[in-house]
C-alpha cells in the first residue's frame, strides 16, 4: 500500500510539474507572437507598403500606415519590398555569426530541439534559443520564407530544458519534459493542442515516436494551449467554407484524395532536397563570412518575387501578384486562408507550389532563422490548390468544392515531409475546426508519407527509437535478466537505532563511509531511512540532537529477495534513491524485517560477474 501512495505522489508531482512548463511556455509564445506582430507589420506594411493577409481569427495587435505608400502602386516602393528579406537577413547574419554567436547555426530551429533531446541528454540551451528566438522574428518579420513553428517548438524546448534543471530531475525525465514542451510551443502558436502534443513526440523519430512523453505531452499542449488563448484568442484560426460530408465520402471523391497523395510526393523529394542542396552551397561552397549569407538568401528571396509578380502582371492580372506575395513573404499564413477561400488562380497556385519550395530553401539554408513546418502547409495546400481546380474544371459534378483539396494537400505534405502523419492529420482538424475531415486527410496522408518513407525535412530525425542516443541502452542484451536481488544484496548493513542524535549519526556516518542508513527500533526491525544528506540539513537547521526517528522517511521504497534486478533497478529509477532495504516479504511485519541492502554500485557489480561469465563462456 504504501509503494502505491508513493507512486501516486510521484505522478502527483511531476503533472504539476507538466502544467507550471505549460504555463511558462504558454507565456514564451505570447512574447514571441507579439514581437513578431510588431516587427512584421512595421517591416511589410511601414516600410515595404504591403499588408499581408491573415487567417480569418487571428488576433492582431498593430497596424501601420505605409511610409511610401502601397508597393503595388509605385514600382520604387515594389523594390524596396523586394529588398526588406535581404535587409532582415543581413540583421539576422550580423547577430548570429558577429554579435551573439550561436552553435550550430546552420540548424534549423526544430532540429535544435531535435538534435537537444538525442544528443545533448534534453538539454537546449536557453540563452542559445533566445537568440535563436530573435533571429526567427527578424528573419519571418522582414518576410523570409519560413514558419513560426519551429522557432516555437525551440522555444518550448529551451523552457522545459531550463525548468528540468531547476527542478533537478533525472536525464530520461528531463528528456520527456523537453519533448512535451516542444509539442506545447506548437499546441500555443498554432491553437492546436492534439496536433501540438503528437508533433513533440512524432518529430524525433522517421518511423517510431516517444510514447512514454505522450501523456506529459498533452498535459503540456493542453496548458500552453489555454494560457495563449487567454491572449491570442479562442478556437481554431482559419474559416473555411461549406462543404457537402456526403459527397465528401463517396468513393470516387476519397480515391482523388488518395491520388491527391499521391501527387504531393516528388514535391516532397524536391523540398527535401533543395534543402539540403542549399545549405550545402551556402555553408560549403560559397566562401563568404556566413554573417553575409542570410542577407544573400534575402535578396535571392526577392528576386524570385519580383519574377512572379511581373509574370503575374504580364497575364494581365496584377491582383495575381498580391497572392505571390502572400505565398512568399512569410510562412504563408494568410495564402493558406486564401486558399480555403478559394480566391486564388491557377496560375498563382501552380507559381506558389514551386517557389515556396525554393524560396524556403534560400532562407533557411543560407542561415535564415525559422522552420519548415508552416512552408510544408503552404506548398501542400497550394498543390492541392491545382488538383482542385484542375478537377473542377473537368469534373464540375463529381468536385463541387475544389479548395478541400487545398486543406487536405496541406495535411500530405506536412505529413510526409516532416514524418508527421498524426500531428498532419490532428493539425488540419484543429486549425480548421472540423473533424470530419478526418477519413479524406488520413487516405492523403498515408500514401504521401508511405512512399517518402526515410527522407525528411529534419536531417536529425532518427530512424527508430532504438537508434537514437536516448535509448539506445535500452536495446541491448539484458545482461540482467533471470538475475534477482539475492544475487546482488549485501547482507552485513550498517543501520542506526532510532534514539540516535543527528550529530551522533552524523558521527556514525563518517566513520563508517557509507551514505544510506535503515533505521531500526529495538527489536531490530525497521521503521524507515535516512541519508547523509538529510542529516546534513537538520544539523544546518540546528537540530543535530533531535532524534533520528522524528526525521527519517518511514514510507520506505522496498525491493524483496526474489525480485528481480531490473525491476529494483527500476524502483530506484522512477522514485530517484540509490539504495533500497531487502526486506523478507510483502506483509506488514515481513516488511520490516531487514535481511540487507541493495544499491546501484552492487547491481553494476553484479551486472560485471555476469558479463565476465558470458565472455568466458563463448571464448
Amino acid at each position: 500500500m504504501a509503494l502505491e501512495i508513493r507512486f501516486v505522489e510521484t505522478w502527483a508531482k511531476q503533472t504539476f510539474y507538466y502544467i507550471i512548463i505549460g504555463i511558462l511556455v504558454g507565456f514564451a509564445i505570447v512574447a514571441f507572437f507579439i514581437a513578431l506582430n510588431f516587427l512584421q507589420p512595421l517591416f511589410l506594411e511601414f516600410l515595404g507598403g504591403y499588408r499581408a493577409p491573415a487567417p480569418q481569427y487571428e488576433r492582431h495587435f498593430f497596424s501601420f500606415s505605409p511610409l511610401f505608400g502601397d508597393a503595388f502602386a509605385n514600382p520604387y516602393v515594389l523594390l524596396l519590398l523586394a529588398l526588406l528579406p535581404a535587409i532582415g537577413g543581413l540583421i539576422v547574419g550580423l547577430i548570429k555569426y558577429k554579435l551573439l554567436p550561436v552553435e550550430n547555426p546552420e540548424l534549423h530551429e526544430t532540429d535544435t530541439f531535435i538534435d537537444g533531446f538525442h544528443n545533448r541528454s534534453g538539454i537546449v540551451s536557453g540563452k542559445t534559443s533566445l537568440i535563436r528566438g530573435i533571429c526567427s522574428v527578424v528573419t519571418l518579420g522582414s518576410g523570409g520564407s519560413a514558419g513560426r513553428e519551429g522557432p516555437s517548438a525551440m522555444l518550448g524546448a529551451a523552457v522545459g530544458s531550463v525548468s528540468s534543471k531547476l527542478l533537478k530531475v533525472d536525464e530520461r525525465e528531463r528528456r520527456k519534459i523537453v519533448a512535451a514542451a516542444a509539442g506545447a510551443g506548437i499546441a500555443a502558436i498554432f491553437k492546436s493542442p492534439l496536433g501540438g502534443a503528437f508533433f513533440g513526440i512524432e518529430t524525433l523519430y522517421k518511423r517510431d515516436m516517444e510514447i512514454e512523453a505522450l501523456v506529459p505531452a498533452i498535459i503540456c499542449s493542453i496548458t500552453a494551449y489555454i494560457v495563449s488563448s487567454s491572449f491570442l484568442g479562442l478556437g481554431h484560426l482559419y474559416a473555411i467554407g461549406t462543404y457537402d460530408l456526403e459527397a465528401l465520402l463517396k468513393p470516387v471523391s476519397l480515391l482523388l484524395f488518395l491520388i491527391l497523395g499521391v501527387i504531393v510526393v516528388p514535391f516532397v523529394f524536391l523540398f527535401i532536397k533543395l534543402l539540403e542542396m542549399s545549405r550545402s552551397f551556402f555553408f560549403e561552397y560559397l566562401h563568404i563570412h556566413d554573417a553575409l549569407k542570410p542577407a544573400i538568401g534575402g535578396l535571392l528571396l526577392g528576386l524570385l518575387f519580383l519574377t512572379g509578380y511581373f509574370f503575374m502582371t504580364f497575364l494581365d492580372n496584377g491582383e495575381k501578384g498580391l497572392g505571390v506575395a502572400g505565398g512568399l513573404f512569410g510562412g504563408g499564413y494568410g495564402f493558406i486562408q486564401l486558399t480555403f477561400y478559394g480566391e486564388l488562380a491557377v496560375s498563382v497556385l501552380a507559381f506558389v507550389a514551386v517557389a515556396k519550395i525554393v524560396g524556403t530553401a534560400l532562407t533557411l539554408g543560407s542561415g535564415g532563422s525559422g522552420g519548415s513546418f508552416l512552408p510544408s502547409l503552404t506548398i501542400g495546400a497550394a498543390l492541392g490548390g491545382v488538383f482542385g481546380q484542375v478537377l473542377s474544371y473537368i469534373f464540375p459534378e463529381t468536385v463541387e468544392d475544389p479548395w478541400l483539396f487545398s486543406l487536405i494537400g496541406a495535411a500530405a505534405f506536412l505529413g510526409a515531409a516532416a514524418n508527421t502523419p498524426l500531428t498532419a492529420l490532428f493539425i488540419v482538424s484543429e486549425i480548421s475546426g472540423s473533424y470530419e475531415l478526418f477519413v479524406p486527410a488520413l487516405l492523403a496522408i498515408v500514401p504521401a508519407y508511405s512512399l517518402v518513407r526515410k527522407q525528411s525535412v529534419y536531417p536529425g530525425q532518427y530512424e527508430l527509437r532504438k537508434d537514437s542516443p536516448a535509448h539506445r541502452r535500452e536495446f541491448t542484451i539484458d545482461i540482467l535478466e533471470g538475475l534477482q536481488v539475492k544475487d546482488a544484496y549485501t547482507k552485513d548493513v550498517l543501520t542506526i537505532h532510532k534514539d540516535t542524535t543527528v550529530k551522533e549519526a552524523l558521527y556514525f556516518a563518517d566513520q563508517s563511509g557509507h551514505i544510506t542508513f535503515p533505521i531500526v527500533d529495538d527489536r531490530g526491525k525497521m521503521i524507515g531511512i535516512t541519508t547523509v544528506i538529510d542529516l546534513e540539513k537538520e544539523r544546518e537547521e540546528g537540530s543535530e540532537y533531535k532524534k533520528v526517528e522524528r526525521i527519517c522517511v518511514q514510507k520506505v521504497v522496498v525491493t524483496y529477495p526474489d525480485e528481480a534486478l531490473e525491476d529494483a533497478l527500476r524502483k530506484m529509477d522512477t522514485f530517484h534513491v540509490g539504495r533500497l532495504p531487502v526486506v523478507k516479504g510483502e506483509g506488514e511485519d515481513e516488511r520490516t524485517e531487514l535481511l540487507g541492502i541493495v544499491g546501484r554500485s552492487d547491481i553494476i557489480r553484479e551486472h560485471f560477474r555476469k558479463w565476465a561469465y558470458l565472455k568466458a563462456a563463448t571464448t
